[in-house]
């Protein structure tokens, strides 16, 4: 199945006037599928080069001659993390002709941890991060199999649900075993399954890096360290709590969160749907699933953010423009939500206008306090895209 990625419309725009286009993303997120859905739209001729095969990993050996062999066309490099090397050559070959189009790179891994490629091509080179199917994007699938089996598309299009969990074990496993040492971390496969797993029972709460260091005889600094390493190569996600101009005692820890829902409920062991119901990790897994819905469809206009005072004032997701705070949401796994103390008062502090509470399912109906109750497909499709231009 074939999907349009809702990218691909910036991806046609960045490509108007950019020389270089980074896509990144984690691996098997459907980076080389993006690239050529955009190879049969533009006139322009391209080449790609997979750096995982070993014929075209050898052309990159003399890749300054090959650049120059062909600057009349877009040269697309997937796995470009493999070769750093080659960013000053792109560079070099950008300078030499200042085009829109020149390349393409495809990488696994955020460019603070390529280091090379923000620095290099810097004033050059524009970003596209894909992250996995969102909701919106899979017209025809229902909210709880995409909650359970996360956005990858060889998990949530595989009509085979063991085979889809069969797939995303291969995935972990690859990713502590290959991905992650190519990307330096030095750490051992089993150390880091552990703190992965650790980091999936952390899922949705504070990032406790000591505790976690106690229980795998490691520094916090070395902890925070891997956990760099891991939401570089955009297996987890730290969030951020919001402290702008507020005069309370706020809780400075950031909240963590696997990047996949799919990944989190393979890391627990969770096999089925009706089995993570019975759970009471359930509210957590599902704020993650909407955390990563809004991250994805969200206008590049909002940033998100937690809000969470030391008295127990807290907003699950603080959406912010200009840093200053728009839309306060709650989440709640329910079908009769309640304000909570906490969520209202987070509300006074902030005084935001625009606020939900977000549950699976329902239609959007008001409360007191200027909140309203929202399912996730409505504030997704109706209210999300709509926040930033509200007064």
């Amino acid at each position: 199945m074939m999907i349009k990625r809702r990218c691909l419309d910036e991806l046609i725009e960045l490509g108007k006037f950019n020389p270089v286009i980074g896509i990144i993303g984690p691996r098997q997120v459907g980076k080389t599928t993006l690239a050529k859905q955009f190879i049969q739209i533009i006139e322009k001729k391209c080449i790609y080069i997979d750096l995982e095969k070993p014929s075209d990993f050898e052309k990159m050996n003399e890749a300054e001659i090959y650049f120059q062999g062909h600057q009349d066309k877009c040269i697309i490099i997937d796995e470009i993390q493999t070769r750093p090397e080659l960013f000053p050559l792109i560079r070099a070959s950008v300078d030499e002709q200042r085009e829109p189009l020149r390349f393409i790179i495809l990488g696994s891994a955020s460019p603070d941890i390529i280091r090379d490629s923000s620095e290099t091509l810097a004033g050059r080179i524009s970003y596209i991060e894909l992250n996995p199917l969102s909701f919106s994007e899979l017209k025809e699938i229902n909210w709880q199999r995409h909650h359970f089996f996360g956005g990858f598309p060889n998990s949530i299009l595989n009509t085979n649900d063991k085979q889809s969990k069969r797939w995303l074990d291969d995935f972990i496993k690859t990713y502590i075993e290959r991905d992650l040492p190519l990307l330096g971390l030095s750490a051992s496969p089993v150390l880091v399954r552990r703190l992965w797993e650790m980091l999936a029972w952390q899922n949705g709460n504070l990032l406790n890096a000591t505790s976690i260091g106690k229980s795998l005889g490691l520094t916090n600094h070395t902890i925070k360290k891997y956990i760099q390493f891991l939401e570089g190569a955009f297996m987890v996600k730290t969030l951020e709590p919001y402290s702008s101009n507020v005069k309370k005692r706020i809780v400075k820890s950031p909240k963590i969160f696997i990047s996949d829902t799919g990944i989190l409920h393979r890391l627990m062991r969770i096999n089925h749907f009706d089995e993570l119901l019975g759970m009471p990790f359930l509210g957590a897994s599902f704020e993650s699933y909407v955390l990563q819905q809004v991250l994805s469809e969200k206008p590049d206009d909002l940033d998100v953010y937690f809000y969470r005072t030391h008295t127990g004032t807290e907003i699950d997701l603080l959406l912010t423009k200009a840093m200053k705070p728009v839309s306060a949401i709650e989440i709640k796994f329910t079908s009769a939500p309640k304000i909570t103390k906490g969520f209202h008062q987070g509300i006074k502090d902030l005084k935001t206008k625009h606020n939900y509470i977000i549950v699976p399912e329902s239609e959007k109906y008001p409360l007191k306090h200027h909140v309203s109750v929202c399912g996730l497909k409505v504030f997704l499709e109706s209210e999300l895209q709509n926040i930033v231009d509200k007064k």
